[in-house]
């Protein structure tokens, strides 16, 4: 039995004329494997649209801004339960708008069923008598962890490919071969798929995921990996066996991204944070496509990758504009990706201080994600963090610069309180003193003061020099405000 809100029950009491009424997709799915879900599809047989929004109406606000697709969405309380009336997609163009869709009450729900993407979420739920109506063997699959496409009609879609990449990774799912095949057989079809429809399988990939790997070999297994370039290029790409005795790049990306789905600190990430940290351990590596070379080392030809965090960001740039992810995430993700090797540096104060703020707009918590994440993806390695992400973590605390850069304390006020002018003098004064407290010249504003006074590149005006000295100031720098 599936549990259903009782806003829900109410309807389905209340409303004979919903006599053929299912619970469909993800709701059905996510309660067979004991995940719990608010989000509820409901297809309606037997009634028009227009019969379905006036019988919804009763219950509370509907929202037609689906019409066009028969959806009616009903806004009760704290849920939004979307309506469905079956219908009849033909192709008739490419890209996702080229369907004819025509709406047909009458159709039958294994009809209906067949035009769903995978099996697991062809199974359809009866509130009535808590049956299921599972047509093409979804509860079977689900249990086994087999991913299926429902029908032929799959390849209507293109798009269901990269749900099939997410949902395998999510649900820890194996495709089945047939499915890989039908898949591999669409490939160039990929061109039809809008930008956002692509981005948000991505996200959904990189915020759910249990097993990211899954997904990932699903991609080159079905070859649509080859849209993704800078992804394709790391397959076969070597490492040094005695770092890296996983495999090739790509195979360490993969434990990589399933070590990053088992940490505490992604699990209990906000949603874009858990995208922007896995999006950076997906692409930390792909500049070994272009550095990695091999060189006598030690007296021995050793495989090395010099360089690969910085060449990394550049390709990383090209992934992210092809899926459309928006300027702000990228903005985290290429700092990110361009330290990650900054656990092999010595750490000191001036160290993690540069570090905090090259790392804007992320900061060094979430860096420590990544590197734990890269160090645990080296399996039959002993899972074991380097000890120097400890130290620097410890370190970032100690500084209070785990979570951004210090901030300025010399400020442009400061200065015009000095009778200074803004202008190009002035942001070259603020820039140099931000620089030397980095550095760890000073520490506070007297100190700052003390500094500005002893820097003979700067030409202050005599009036603003004899505040910086003067007895008062030195003794409270806060007197000239």
């Amino acid at each position: 039995m599936i549990p259903i809100p009782s806003e829900l029950e109410n309807v389905f009491r209340r409303s004979p004329e919903l006599t053929r009424t299912y619970l469909v997709g993800g709701c059905v799915r996510d309660a067979l494997i004991g995940i719990p879900h608010k989000d509820f599809d409901i297809e309606v047989f037997g009634v028009s649209y227009d019969q379905l929004v006036a019988t919804l109406s009763r219950f509370g606000r509907t929202d037609l801004v689906g019409r066009s697709f028969g959806v009616v969405k009903l806004k009760i309380g704290e849920y939004i339960f979307d309506f469905t009336i079956p219908r009849r997609d033909s192709k008739v163009a490419s890209g996702h708008k080229g369907f004819e869709i025509q709406f047909d009450e009458n159709i039958s729900p294994r009809e209906a069923a067949s035009r769903r993407d995978f099996t697991v979420n062809a199974i359809m739920y009866d509130p009535r008598t808590h049956e299921l109506l599972d047509f093409f063997g979804g509860e079977a699959d689900l249990r086994r962890r087999i991913l299926r496409h429902t029908s032929d009609a799959f390849t209507e879609d293109p798009l269901r490919v990269l749900r099939g990449m997410q949902f395998a990774s999510r649900f820890n799912l194996q495709p089945a071969p047939e499915t890989i095949e039908l898949c591999r057989s669409i490939k160039n079809s990929f061109h039809e798929l809008a930008v956002e429809r692509v981005r948000e399988e991505w996200f959904k990939w990189a915020e759910k995921s249990a097993t990211p790997s899954i997904g990932l070999h699903f991609l080159r297994d079905t070859e649509w990996l080859e849209h993704f370039p800078e992804l394709q290029s790391i397959l076969g790409v070597p490492q040094d066996p005695e770092w890296h005795p996983e495999g090739d790049v790509f195979i360490h990306t993969c434990h990589c991204c399933d070590a990053m789905a088992t940490l505490p600190e992604w699990q209990s990430a906000d949603p874009e944070s858990r995208i922007v940290y896995m999006l950076a351990v997906l692409l930390h590596d792909v500049g070994k496509a272009v550095t990695t070379d091999h060189q006598l080392k030690e007296g021995r030809m050793r495989i090395v990758s010099p360089g690969h965090e910085h060449e990394s960001v550049p390709l990383a740039e090209k992934f992210l504009e092809r899926i459309g992810a928006p300027l702000a995430m990228r903005d985290r993700v290429y700092p990110l990706i361009a330290n990650h090797m900054a656990h092999v540096q010595q750490v000191t104060d001036r160290a993690v201080r540069r570090l905090s703020k090259r790392l804007e707009p992320e900061n060094i918590d979430g860096l420590c994600v990544l590197m734990s994440a890269d160090a645990l993806g080296r399996p039959p390695r002993p899972p074991q963090i380097p000890e120097m992400v400890g130290k620097l973590r410890e370190k970032a605390n100690e500084l209070q610069v785990h979570q951004g850069a210090p901030k300025a304390i010399l400020l442009g006020r400061h200065l015009i309180e000095l009778g200074l002018t803004p202008g190009v003098e002035f942001g070259k004064i603020l820039h140099a003193a931000y620089d030397a407290q980095l550095e760890g010249v000073f520490f506070d504003l007297k100190q700052a003061r003390e500094w500005l006074a002893a820097q003979k590149q700067f030409e202050l005006p005599a009036e603003a020099f004899r505040k910086l000295t003067s007895a008062q100031a030195i003794e409270d720098p806060e007197s000239l405000k």
